[in-house]
């Protein structure tokens, strides 16, 4: 992979994965685009730098929350943050299912095309929908905006993490469809932005890690069909920076209930995928 593609790929990375439009089915999109041909598990690795940068960025913009649930969890304080991480832990068990028993039938959706990609799409636009008119209530004079919502229950913290779990999928928006389950049970809108973005941060930050030793190496070992070093150093600086920009933007549109915005573009993009030969 050349420096410029790394860099390209980093840029929607760490727009995308903020924005409800799918990081992965973009990723998968500009690949097609730019002619870029590389075995499923190599697809994957570089994705999950990628990932791990936009992990980043969610610390840096969440930094304040997430030293003290840090600070809170740790020292075992026993109050509302303590029980605030627990909860995202339990978010993370579905997901992490997922990638114990059933990753090499995720992979087998990655390199292979856009139908997948654009199917999903379109089920992101329809989640994106259905949130914002949840968030609408009839007074008699018309629609109107809801109830500002509850803070996020147990039930609600596993159920936002099977949507993440099935989110894995390219095209389906992970940010967009936990967001979208977060609304559709009635949490606040803030609150379930922040939780979502906090969430992904274990079992991204859990694989990186594991797999970071092999992705080094993989130049080596796979010839022309690898991700080099320096690719992978860029896309992730170029992921993490514009990641930065896309949390602190995403956060602001969550509160202001603009996420619909995003399902016609979702639509767009599904159906020219749909039809893209």
């Amino acid at each position: 992979m050349e420096w410029l593609d790394a860099l390209i790929l980093g840029i929607v990375q760490g727009l995308a994965e903020y924005l409800p439009i799918s990081s992965s089915g973009h990723l998968e999109i500009f690949r097609e685009i730019l002619g870029i041909d590389l075995p499923s598990d190599k697809i994957l690795q570089f994705d999950l730098i990628l990932h791990a940068a936009t992990v980043c960025s969610t610390i840096v913009v969440l930094w304040p929350m997430f030293s003290k649930l840090c600070s809170s969890f740790f020292c075992f304080k026993r109050d509302n943050d303590f029980y605030y991480v627990c909860k995202i832990l339990l978010s993370c068990i579905p997901v992490g299912i997922v990638g114990i028993f059933f990753k090499d039938f995720v992979e087998s959706f990655f390199g292979g095309g856009l139908t997948v990609v654009g199917i999903c799409l379109l089920v992101t636009a329809m989640l994106l929908t259905f949130a914002h008119w949840s968030g609408k209530r009839d007074d008699g004079h018309g629609l109107v905006k809801a109830d500002k919502g509850r803070d996020i229950t147990w039930l609600d913290a596993f159920i936002i993490g099977c949507a993440q779990a099935v989110a894995v999928l390219p095209g389906l928006s992970r940010s967009g469809t936990t967001i979208a389950t977060g609304i559709l049970l009635g949490d606040k809108r803030d609150k379930v932005a922040a939780f979502s973005f906090l969430m992904v941060i274990i079992p991204i930050l859990g694989e990186a890690l594991l797999d970071v030793k092999e992705m080094v190496s993989s130049p080596v070992q796979q010839g022309e069909n690898a991700v080099g070093a320096m690719a992978l150093v860029i896309g992730f600086a170029a992921s993490f920076i514009v990641g930065c920009c896309a949390c602190k933007w995403m956060l602001n549109l969550v509160k202001k209930g603009k996420l619909v915005w995003f399902a016609g573009y979702c639509v767009i993009m599904g159906i020219i995928c749909l039809l893209w030969r």
